[in-house]
């Protein structure tokens, strides 16, 4: 199938330095990196896919509906969730013809231009599907018959697709009441994929959360503990973290709108919980008990050897009218300004000296990096740092992140790179931009006579592909 349109080219040198010196030093340390395997510790693609190996539906269905990148731009236009086919809150939707939800994205696709979005989506189109002319309003027929098309052979269905991708092993995220029954189904298959889950907590964790009652009686439910006391409760966790670590998971996340945690006595924590319950408590009562749980965690952690991430930070939906039409994960959340410093003090008070204890921390204020991060990770050993995340998960938030983190923590006090995404087919352009920013960052060094090109080449293998492995357990 042909169609006339401007030419798609990646050019090889793209994102490396335009320097001729580092360049040419760049170009050295990503070749030997670039065909590395993909560790992706970290993020939320679906284990059904894996599980039961069905074909993706349609362009549409796997390239623009799960990616809110993509969504919330569009919506940031004037374009309507319903006219691209974005679920309903009920799991309901307009009816929407997908080619057409193509159409009005292709019609759309220079509103990417220069953002991480048109970075990934060009690297899948060129390299995934071998389309070699742009998309616009022109190509968008081509686009979605060929990608459509290709979807519906064996050598784009989901466990093709991983081997193709070199993905030596993804991790999932699972809340505490998921069977992880689409996990068990890939271990009884004999597929030799390594999908991993990670624990979950939050519906059961923030009492503001709008299922917070009803998951937690599941909670008791499937736990058989009584989650109406502070050591039934506890108890429930410690339950699920043994099954999720039975199913190859090797960390917990959570994500709460701030860092804060609480080191409360074991009765004041069960008064708090117990107010908790009765349901007349106050926004600093839920931060209070957020903050205690994630201090029990930690101790959980201690215990059953799971790493824990903290993603804070996030004021989510913040948009009431898209949360009650659509509900969350849709795109309208926003980075809030976060403490560290004061609010890690609890748990690093019991915890942060113990080195089997691991807390990887991510930020959506690029502020701490330097003033707080940084300086946490290179003295106390059982911190962290986690990549770039999110609204700096792009190729000047990588460098901000390397350049500010670099004097007090090192590059082996950060965990690689882990791409968190739900967008399957972008996990390899997402690890491929972060490997070209690492090898700028590198080749800028080596220029500057501040490290010897062959120490280079050893981080830029260790950010790629040792550090996660390690960092994580995996």
């Amino acid at each position: 199938m042909n169609a006339t349109g401007r030419p798609l080219h990646l050019h090889q040198d793209r994102l490396f330095p335009s320097d001729p010196t580092q360049r040419a030093i760049a170009r050295r340390l990503y070749a030997q990196v670039a065909e590395l395997p993909i560790v992706s510790p970290h993020g939320h693609t679906d284990p059904s896919w894996f599980a039961g190996n069905a074909t993706f539906a349609n362009a549409t269905e796997l390239l623009l509906v799960p990616d809110h990148y993509v969504f919330r731009m569009l919506y940031s236009q004037g374009i309507g969730l319903d006219a691209l086919g974005i679920p309903h809150a009920d799991g309901s939707r307009a009816q929407v013809d997908p080619r057409h939800a193509w159409r009005v994205f292709a019609e759309n696709f220079h509103l990417f231009r220069g953002t991480p979005s048109s970075l990934w989506l060009n690297h899948v189109f060129h390299e995934v599907f071998g389309l070699r002319v742009r998309l616009d309003a022109g190509t968008a027929d081509h686009y979605y018959d060929t990608i459509t098309e290709a979807l519906q052979t064996e050598g784009f269905r989901p466990r093709a697709l991983f081997e193709r991708f070199r993905i030596e092993v993804i991790a999932t995220t699972e809340g505490p009441l998921d069977p992880l029954a689409h996990h068990q189904a890939i271990r009884d298959s004999g597929w030799n994929g390594k999908v991993v889950t990670a624990y979950r907590p939050d519906e059961v964790v923030d009492p503001e959360h709008e299922s917070f009652a009803e998951a937690l009686q599941r909670f008791g439910h499937v736990t058989g503990e009584d989650v109406h006391g502070w050591d039934g409760y506890l108890r429930a966790h410690r339950n699920r973290r043994a099954f999720f670590k039975s199913m190859g998971a090797t960390s917990t996340d959570h994500g709460h709108e701030s860092a804060l945690t609480t080191n409360l006595s074991h009765a004041e924590a069960g008064r708090l919980f117990a107010k908790i319950l009765k349901g007349g408590f106050s926004r600093e009562e839920a931060a209070l008990f957020r903050g205690q749980v994630l201090t029990e965690m930690a101790g959980m952690s201690l215990d059953d050897g799971l790493v824990m991430q903290l993603h804070p930070g996030c004021y989510r939906n913040h948009n009431p009218l898209l949360f009650a039409r659509h509900g969350r994960n849709v795109g309208a959340d926003l980075p809030l300004a976060t403490d560290y410093v004061h609010a890690l003090k609890p748990l690093l008070d019991r915890f942060g000296n113990e080195p089997d204890f691991r807390l990887i921390l991510f930020t959506l204020d690029e502020s701490t990096y330097s003033r707080e991060l940084g300086p946490m990770a290179g003295h106390y050993p059982c911190l962290y740092l986690g990549p770039a995340w999110w609204f700096h998960d792009s190729p000047e938030g990588m460098w901000r992140f390397r350049e500010q983190t670099l004097s007090t923590a090192g590059f082996y006090n950060t965990v690689g790179f882990n791409d968190d995404t739900r967008a399957f087919l972008s996990i390899p352009a997402r690890h491929d931009v972060a490997r070209r920013i690492d090898c700028a960052v590198l080749a800028k060094l080596v220029a500057e006579h501040r490290m010897d090109e062959d120490e280079a080449a050893e981080v830029a293998v260790d950010l790629a592909y040792t550090l996660p492995k390690r960092a994580y357990k995996l």
